[in-house]
């Protein structure tokens, strides 16, 4: 049986590449427009998984997600990373001449304001999904306006693409999570390795919290240090219920079977008052 997977957006939405990368072609995509969504249909099994957004290099990080990944405690199986590449389009016959406003994500049309300030005619109008503005401007058979999205969209939806690539900076790319549910009873360090995940990358995900006294985060911070472990993110969000307190969402390079990640959350464990394993999961390259 295929796997349903779970994106946010409309077909053709860069999260459904991401979809494609991490869940294989064989898998049927299945959009939604709320984030939460995405996680409710894993849970109650309408979907087998779910792939999120969880930073872009330009946007930073979608902090809903990481409010959802404590929520819901859904386990992180793989990462992608997607090249963003936004192309302007129109429905078949409209000319550049002719367009007076563009529909896109906010994000996207945040990402392409060098080609705005260079076409000061042409109004940025924002709309709950790349390939969703696509969709709809096929729809309405607007013959003022374009859409920004990815070129799988104009596939998708007949558009024709009239600018390839009209994002600011090319180093834009987007990390994505492969969601599914525990195939077994978790625990917070998982066993060893299997010999046959010993030749590949692995990077482990974790949520903690730490009393606010002096010198808490260098000493949760020290347990990896000490054993040479590369972190390669962390980021703070608020504690709901505790003003001024945090989350400490952390990545780091390593699997949690291997010994000096294993004694790493061991040392932290015992300094953090919550600590939780979010995946353990093959890095991508």
């Amino acid at each position: 049986m295929k796997r349903r997977v779970a994106f946010q957006g409309e077909l053709g939405a860069f999260s459904q590449v991401a979809a494609r990368q991490l869940a294989g072609d064989n898998c049927i995509p299945v959009p939604m427009q709320a984030f939460e969504d995405l996680f409710v249909s894993v849970v109650n099994g309408k979907c087998h998984a779910a792939v999120i957004p969880i930073e872009n290099t330009l946007h930073g990080s979608i902090h809903e997600n990481y409010d959802h990944l404590l929520k819901y405690n859904l386990p992180i199986r793989g990462e992608t990373f997607v090249r963003i590449v936004h192309n302007l389009m129109v429905p078949p016959g409209i000319k550049f001449s002719q367009l007076r406003r563009v529909f896109s994500h906010t994000v996207a049309l945040n990402q392409c304001r060098r080609f705005f300030e260079e076409h000061p005619r042409i109004a940025r109008v924002p709309f709950y999904d790349t390939a969703g503005s696509v969709k709809m401007l096929m729809q309405e058979r607007l013959t003022d306006a374009g859409a920004i999205a990815s070129a799988s969209a104009a596939g998708i939806y007949g558009a024709t693409i009239l600018r390839k690539s009209i994002e600011d900076d090319r180093q834009n790319f987007t990390r994505f999570f492969l969601l599914e549910k525990p195939k077994r009873a978790a625990s917070d360090v998982p066993a060893r390795r299997a010999k046959s995940e010993q030749a590949m990358k692995f990077k482990t995900s974790i949520v903690f919290t730490l009393r606010s006294v002096p010198g808490s985060l260098f000493r949760a911070l020290s347990a990896f240090a000490l054993r040479d472990i590369n972190l390669t993110k962390i980021e703070s969000r608020p504690l709901r219920g505790k003003p001024w307190e945090y989350l400490f969402y952390l990545d780091f390079a390593g699997h949690t079977g291997d010994a000096p990640c294993r004694n790493a959350l061991s040392h932290l464990g015992e300094i953090a008052d919550f600590l939780r394993v979010l995946g353990c999961y093959p890095a991508a390259v």
